[in-house]
Order: structure tokens, then C-alpha cells, then sequence
């Protein structure tokens, strides 16, 4: 239907219309994407580059007030005082409660929440005295790796209870006596670790994703949760460091379990740390997604709309003639009721189509009924020439088979007479039951045993035959009397050459076929009869048949009833020479009862 007018206003609607609509669409839905992503990801980055800006403003005033408290009279009085061995303990106990008022206000002046410690050494902490601070995993990256900025923890040499039990993170400043500069120990800078985390935890990416400020080992800074992202934020840790080595932010898509995240980061070289941020794409660009698939949504309606309106269009004009066509195929398969029956009611003022549709309608009734009485003619015809070709069938054999029963009877041969009576009166009774003309296969075969026996009792040791029956033949339909004038003229041709008949009879269900094969050694065919009679199959010219006046009257007797039963669904398998014998095989369908 591809070439038929309908197809072709259609196509040519789509190629003018539907496809250009639809590749602006979707070129729009491609860009509106790109254009929305690069938004999204731009804010994002932006959201995460304000986050660093906070970090570092705060860590930079973390390390001022360091450098503030190191320099300070009160520290530097402190420090020389503890660093001289003459002095009394009461000036030494009256600069170190100076040291701690002065931090003590400085925790209260700052806004911040920062709080300061000093640990000496040889003294301890400030505020407690305590030494077990050197145990401590800040401690000892501190003094093995250098590391100022500390993770989330929490620390006893603090002013109050309060900060005592809070979490912080601290900057490790050392404590210098500026006249000798000797190293006497560290200032801690303490900073509230809610002050960081609580703002970044504010920071959304997705439903689910999250932002993580991380050491460069993988740890986090802020005590949050990683455990449901510790192996992409390592992974992706990895990648910054070999990707991104000389960049100090970015973004880059991640593989995670199967899924795609994305994994933004903001470096902070000075603390050694990375504002790492992770998201499932989908997440991410859900709303796009949901934008994206509105887009598409409303173009798929349109378009159906435009195909509606087209098919529409062209339903007016091309299916009173689709329809027609319908029935004109109808009309070449000679279905001429099913053609009436779709044939197109044409509604008034289409006066061309109507007139069309009116002759045609016209014709088709006019050409079923000449086809019916021409079907009629050839049926009654066929049926005549059906019986006709039965009455061919070799009537002088009862003659001889009579003739024989009285030489057996003058040679009183009693038991001879009664077996070839016997034979002959079972092949009388089947051949006058005229009530079908299907028999099975296995009737036939019955009434072929008879037919040979009787043959047996005339030319004895002259005649020798071979049957080979396929017991799933036995119940398979065929023509009656198919069989006989095929045996009746390999017998006769063989005996006419060597004076010995050797036939062969097989029966055989085949590829859904039956197979019936006869195979002589009589005379053979010449190459001319073998083409005619192949020739005849084909045209099923059954009156050359009836005329043949004896020219291979029993094998064009088989031939034509074939015909005439099993139409297209005959072939003759034939296979003969002059002076070579005969081979015939009848391919029939399967007929079952």
C-alpha cells in the first residue's frame, strides 16, 4: 500500500511539514538542554565557589588572630616569664593568669565563637595542664607532617565546659619567644566545626547528593557522613589529582555502581583540602529531564494532530478509491460477494466517483453471474468426462478372466475356479460401488491383489511383481482405479519385450505427499510421448484425452482423473527410454478420510 495515493499525500505531507516540525523540535529540545545544563552546572559551581569563599575568609582570619596572639605583650610576658628560671612561681602563675584573661576575651569579643589554647612543652596545656593532647592524631600530624589545619575534634584544655564538649577545628600556630626566638611550644586556634558545617550541609545538589569538605587523604574535614559516598569521593579524589592537577576547580562525570555521578570540587591549596561535591546525574537534571520530556510530549501531539489533519485531508479524496481497489482484488481473486460487500458508498456530488464506483458495481455482478453459469457448464462437462474416462478402463479383461475360469474349470481345477471366482466377484463389487470416488489407499491396494492374482493364474512364472506398501498410506484418500491401468500396462509392455514381466508397485508418504511409483521393464517411451504426456498434465486437456484413439489410453486415463481431483496439487514423476523400462510416480496430496 506504500504506492498507493493515500501513501503518497501522506508522505509527501510528512516530508513538507511533519519532519521539518519535528526536527525543530527536537534540535530546540537538544539546545534548551545544553543551555539549561551548562546553567545548572554554572550554578552549582557557584554555589560551591561562595562556600570556598567562606572557608577561606574564615580560616584566614583563624590564622590572623594566630599570628595576633604569638606577637601579643601578654604572650610575649608570658613567655618570658616562663622561659626565665629565676622568676617566682607568683609571677609566674600572675602572667599566666594574664595570658588566659586575655584569651578569655578574646573568645568572648569574637563573633566567630573562636577560642585560643597555648600548650608548652614542658608545662601542658594553658587552661588544664594536661599532656595527654600529645596522643592525639592532630597531634602527631602536626609534628610528623607538618599539618597546621586539623579535622573535626574535640579538646579538654578549653576555658569552660561548653567548649570542652563541642566539636572544633584548629589551626596549630608555633609559640615563639620573639627576643630569642626559641620555640617553646604551639598556639591552638579553635573554631566551632558547626560554623563550616552547618553551611555546607545548606548547600543542595539533587535530592540525594551531597558536598563534602575533604583532607587530601579522603577524610572529612567537618566529622560528615561519607560512608554512602566514601568510594566515589576517594575515586574522584584520584582523579583530581591526576586530571586536574594544575586546576583548582572543576566538574567531571564519575561511574558509580552501574550509574553516572557527578562530582564537582573546589581545591583549597593552603589547608590541603577539597570542597568535593557528588550527584547522580538524573538528579541533577531531572527538571531538565521533566522540561525535555514535556517538550517531546507536546511535539508528539502535534505531530499525531498534523497526521490526523493530513489523514483527514486525504481520507476525502483517495478512500472511495482505496476501497475500490480493495474490491477490484477482490474481483481477481474471484471473490465476488466480499467485493460487493466493501464496495464504496459514495456520498452525493462526488459525481466522477460515483459514476466509477455505479459501472464497476454494474460489472462485478454482471462478471459473477457469466463466471457461475461458465462454472456450472465446465462442472457438468468435467463430471461427464470423469465417468466417461471410469468406462475406459480395460472391459475385455473380464472376458479373459471368464475365459480363464472355464479352462480351469474344463481342466477341473476346482480349487483354481473358486479362488479366481472369488477374485474377480470381490473386484466386480468394488468396481460397480459408485457411491464416492475417494477410496483409501489400502482398498485399492486390495483390489490390486486381486487384479494380480488373476493375472497370475494366466501367465504363471511369466509374471513377476514386487509391492512395497507404507503402512501410513494405508488410510490416505486417493481417486479410485489410479492404480490398476498403471499395473495393466507395465504387465503387458513388459511382456510384449522380454517375454518376463518384472513390476515393481510401492506405495509411500513422503514431505506431506503420497507417493505412488510403478516401475517395468517393458518397452520404455520415446523422449516425444514423455514431453506430450508432461505436456498434458500441464494444460489438463482432458478431451485429447478422450481422443487419443489407443495411443497410452490406461497412463492418460490416470493422468486426466488426477487432474480433474487433485488440480495444481498432480505431479507426475516420469522416467522412461526406448528399450529401457518405465519408472512413473503419481506425487498426490494427503487426503485424509
Amino acid at each position: 500500500m506504500f504506492f498507493s495515493l493515500r501513501s503518497r499525500l501522506m508522505a509527501v505531507f510528512s516530508i513538507l511539514l511533519i519532519l521539518p516540525f519535528a526536527a525543530l523540535a527536537y534540535i530546540l529540545s537538544e539546545e534548551a538542554t545544553k543551555t539549561i545544563k551548562a546553567s545548572i552546572e554554572s550554578s552549582t559551581a557557584q554555589t560551591i565557589e561562595q562556600f570556598a569563599s567562606h572557608v577561606v575568609t574564615l580560616l584566614t582570619q583563624v590564622e590572623d588572630t594566630g599570628n595576633q596572639v604569638v606577637s601579643s605583650r601578654t604572650t610575649q610576658e608570658w613567655l618570658t616569664v616562663h622561659l626565665n628560671p629565676d622568676n617566682t612561681i607568683q609571677e609566674r602563675v600572675l602572667t599566666k593568669q594574664r595570658l588566659r584573661e586575655y584569651f578569655s576575651s578574646y573568645a568572648v569579643n569574637n563573633s566567630n565563637g573562636i577560642s585560643i589554647s597555648a600548650f608548652a612543652e614542658d608545662a601542658g596545656g594553658l587552661w588544664t595542664q594536661d599532656r595527654t593532647y600529645k596522643n592525639s592524631e592532630w597531634f602527631t600530624a602536626f609534628m610528623t607532617e607538618g599539618k597546621r589545619w586539623t579535622t573535626a575534634h574535640k579538646d579538654i584544655d578549653q576555658s569552660d565546659e561548653f567548649m570542652r564538649a563541642r566539636s572544633i577545628n584548629s589551626f596549630l600556630f608555633p609559640l615563639v619567644q620573639l627576643q630569642s626566638l626559641k620555640n617553646v611550644g604551639f598556639i591552638k586556634v579553635n573554631y566551632p566545626t558547626t560554623l563550616l558545617r552547618n553551611a555546607i550541609e545548606k548547600i543542595r545538589v539533587g535530592k540525594t547528593g551531597k558536598v563534602i569538605l575533604l583532607t587530601s587523604e579522603g577524610n572529612s574535614v567537618l566529622d560528615q557522613n561519607i560512608s554512602e559516598h566514601g568510594d566515589i569521593l576517594r575515586s574522584g579524589l584520584e582523579q583530581i589529582d591526576k586530571r586536574f592537577e594544575e586546576e583548582t576547580s572543576g566538574i567531571f562525570p564519575i561511574e558509580d555502581k552501574g550509574s553516572t555521578n557527578l562530582l564537582f570540587f573546589r581545591k583549597l591549596p593552603a589547608q590541603n583540602w577539597t570542597i568535593v561535591g557528588t550527584v547522580p546525574e538524573g538528579e541533577l537534571y531531572e527538571k531538565i529531564t521533566h522540561i525535555r520530556q514535556t517538550m517531546l510530549l507536546v511535539t508528539a501531539l502535534l505531530l499525531i494532530l498534523a497526521m490526523l489533519t493530513a489523514f483527514w485531508l486525504s481520507a476525502g479524496i483517495t478512500k472511495p478509491l482505496s476501497v475500490m481497489g480493495k474490491a477490484m482484488k477482490h474481483v481477481q481473486r474471484g471473490e465476488f460477494n466480499q467485493a460487493l460487500h466493501v464496495m464504496p458508498k459514495v456520498r452525493e456530488g462526488h459525481s466522477e466517483v460515483g459514476y466509477v464506483t455505479g459501472v464497476f458495481e454494474q460489472m462485478t455482478h454482471r462478471l459473477r453471474y457469466l463466471i457461475e453459469t461458465e462454472f456450472e457448464t465446465n462442472l457438468r462437462r468435467k463430471n461427464a468426462e470423469y465417468k466417461a474416462l471410469l468406462l475406459q478402463i480395460n472391459p475385455h479383461f473380464y472376458n479373459n478372466t471368464l475365459e480363464i475360469i472355464s479352462g480351469l474349470a474344463a481342466m477341473k481345477r476346482e480349487d483354481l475356479v473358486m479362488d479366481a471366482t472369488e477374485a474377480l466377484g470381490k473386484m466386480m463389487r468394488y468396481s460397480l460401488n459408485m457411491n464416492s470416488d475417494l477410496v483409501r489407499v489400502a482398498e485399492e491396494m486390495s483390489y490390486i491383489r486381486d487384479y494380480l492374482f488373476i493375472l497370475h493364474l494366466r501367465h504363471e512364472e511369466r509374471l513377476q511383481v514386487v509391492i512395497e506398501e507404507d503402512p501410513a498410506a494405508d488410510d490416505v484418500m486417493i481417486a479410485k482405479f489410479i492404480i490398476q491401468p498403471l499395473v495393466e500396462n507395465a504387465v503387458k509392455y513388459s511382456l510384449e519385450k522380454a517375454g518376463v514381466a518384472q513390476v515393481t508397485l510401492r506405495t509411500l508418504v513422503q514431505d506431506e505427499r503420497l507417493l505412488i511409483c510403478v516401475k517395468d521393464n517393458g518397452i520404455g517411451m520415446s523422449s516425444e510421448l514423455v514431453q506430450d504426456l508432461q505436456a498434458e498434465i500441464k494444460t489438463g486437456d482432458s478431451v485429447a484425452i478422450l481422443s487419443s484413439e489407443g495411443q497410452s489410453i490406461g497412463l492418460r486415463n490416470v493422468l486426466s482423473r488426477c487432474r480433474l481431483n487433485y488440480g495444481e496439487q498432480f505431479h507426475l514423476g516420469l522416467q522412461s527410454g526406448l528399450g529401457e523400462g518405465t519408472e512413473l510416480t503419481l506425487y498426490l496430496p494427503l487426503l485424509r478420510s
